[in-house]
């Protein structure tokens, strides 16, 4: 009797074994699954500590070369086309990426969940890192998605008259870049001196107030024509959020500058820019200047007025940083960096 309930034991043991076994291996292989699941939609997470903070720039906020973003919100009609044309002639040559955000309708703004899109995208798309993302986009601030290592933003403005002008005349005429290409308002004849003097909505303010709202961002208060909240804000994401701005009318030594401050994605660009190939890729096919009363009509407007003490206060800004980068070497009026001025000293405590 009692070796008869030893060997049933014997027999429920072993049996309970045999399912513990199935279900550990069970366990392990959905554990297996799982793993390599989560490692499909979040790859950092399979990377070890140490290969995170290579991939990610290093700890502690330290800067990696090879982990740059640049963005170039671009500013409709500032040259853009011809500045953005020197990143994908050396893309290959520097090993970067360049990446066109084609906004819907060209809006420069984004809905909030698209704005997080954009942010998580540029963030954590390792693959196109280093790089350099261009569009018609006004200023995003990364910081308020939680993001603790920020872009570059870069950027050329013109003045804004000259840009007003290219502007409406672009749409109706095209350039010499796509010529074949239908605008919105090709075969439109209307001169601007006649659009101002009728007063028809193409050459109203609001197409003057463009270069403040893009610095500003997307706060509705960016995109009220003549708002004094949208400049100052203007201003303060000029100083402090970007790397640098420069304008259209010396865009050479905006160039210059992005060469030797940003080698790592910009080096070589001053020569091809010199070189002439890259230096003017745009020219509106058509433009007739306006006459002085249609300037002084439209100089009357305070959009105009924010606009161009906008324009004026980064371009001062950008004189005091080219005096304090470059300096003309050689003919032909070459800029050159003027090198490392400063130095460390008095390191301790001191290293056999």
């Amino acid at each position: 009797m009692t070796s008869s309930r030893f060997k049933s034991s014997r027999v429920a043991v072993l049996l309970l074994g045999g399912v513990s076994v199935v279900v550990t291996v069970m366990y392990l292989h959905l554990a297996s699954e799982v793993a390599q699941l989560h490692t499909s939609m979040y790859p950092s997470s399979a990377m070890s500590y140490q290969q995170q903070v290579a991939q990610f720039g290093g700890a502690g906020g330290a800067l990696d070369l090879n982990s740059l973003v640049v963005i170039y919100n671009r500013v409709p009609k500032t040259g853009s086309t011809s500045f953005i044309g020197l990143a994908y002639d050396l893309c290959a040559r520097n090993k970067f990426n360049v990446i066109h955000l084609n906004t819907t309708k060209n809006t420069p703004t984004l809905s909030l969940t698209d704005q997080m899109r954009f942010v998580y995208n540029v963030s954590n798309w390792l693959e196109k890192k280093p790089g350099i993302y261009h569009g018609h986009l006004a200023y995003l601030d990364f910081s308020r998605f939680g993001v603790s290592r920020q872009p570059i933003y870069i950027n050329l403005i013109r003045k804004p008259l000259d840009r007003l002008v290219s502007y409406y005349y672009f749409v109706r005429y095209g350039d010499d870049l796509r010529p074949n290409h239908i605008r919105r308002r090709m075969g439109d004849k209307m001169t601007l001196d006649e659009c101002v003097v009728m007063e028809h909505p193409d050459c109203s303010t609001t197409h003057l107030w463009i270069q403040v709202p893009f610095f500003c961002g997307h706060h509705a208060e960016c995109w009220v024509p003549g708002s004094n909240w949208a400049l100052e804000q203007a201003k303060h994401n000029l100083i402090h959020k970007y790397f640098l701005v420069g304008v259209t009318e010396e865009m050479g030594d905006f160039v210059a500058m992005l060469d030797y401050s940003l080698p790592r994605i910009f080096k070589g660009a001053y020569d091809l820019y010199l070189s002439g190939v890259k230096s003017h890729l745009r020219k509106t096919v058509k433009k007739v200047l306006p006459s002085q009363e249609t300037i002084a009509k439209l100089q009357n407007t305070k959009v105009w007025r924010l606009e161009n003490e906008f324009y004026n206060f980064a371009l001062d800004h950008f004189h005091f940083l080219r005096k304090k980068t470059l300096v003309e070497a050689g003919e032909g009026g070459r800029q050159v960096d003027r090198g490392q001025k400063f130095a460390y000293e008095k390191i301790k405590p001191k290293r056999n």
